[in-house]
């Protein structure tokens, strides 16, 4: 009789643990838009900040700014920066500018991820317009120069830790893009429907 209660808990027990497994598999998915958003909000891990204008407050402490640029292994582009370095006082808001080619014979999506070392400076780094804010689709042989609009909040000047660093590197690495599959297959898609508008030769 203590049967067919003992194969009822079993039957529980292997529901709960499938649960598990398939809680733990979704929060795997949505970790890394989450930790992204986690590290833009806050700063962490040298995570530029994200602003819609620039400062008022402009300070004369001079800040140097480097330049660094990636691709990651699978995304045939090439991307660099178009200046090595610049230097910009806090508050000022400075341009600058990346370039990007696409070495493939088809259209290609990228995502790039970005970051500043020393980490500390994340949270005082802000954007206000990023070519990594966005994807970016080229074309065979597609040559773009991005720019970068930031600035170096004055809040800085309040953290006594950070008086006597004066260098910070951006930097940037460029993925192929997880949407790129789809990209493909509508250019695949419209390239087929081209084809298929096309009237057979005659046949002698």
């Amino acid at each position: 009789m203590a049967r067919p209660s003992q194969q009822r808990r079993n039957l529980n027990l292997l529901m709960v643990l499938v649960g598990v497994v398939a809680g733990m598999t979704g929060l795997a998915y949505a970790s890394v838009p989450l930790y992204r958003l986690f590290c833009e909000v806050t700063g962490f891990d040298g995570t530029p900040q994200r602003a819609s204008v620039a400062p008022t407050e402009i300070s004369d402490r001079t800040i140097r700014v480097t330049f660094t640029a990636d691709v990651a292994a699978g995304l045939a582009w090439k991307f660099r920066p178009l200046q090595n370095n610049l230097e910009l006082k806090i508050g000022e808001n400075k341009l600058a500018f990346y370039v990007a080619e696409n070495l493939e014979s088809k259209p290609v999506t990228g995502r790039a991820t970005f970051n500043v070392s020393p980490d500390v400076f994340g949270p005082y780094f802000s954007k206000i317009e990023c070519f990594c804010f966005t994807e970016q689709t080229l074309q065979p042989g597609e040559r773009v120069e991005m720019p970068v609009s930031f600035f170096i909040d004055p809040a800085i000047l309040d953290n006594p830790a950070l008086k006597k660093l004066n260098d910070v590197t951006l930097s940037y690495t460029f993925f192929r893009s997880a949407d790129d599959g789809a990209v493909q297959q509508k250019v695949g898609q419209a390239e087929n429907g081209q084809a298929g508008d096309a009237q057979p030769s005659p046949v002698n």
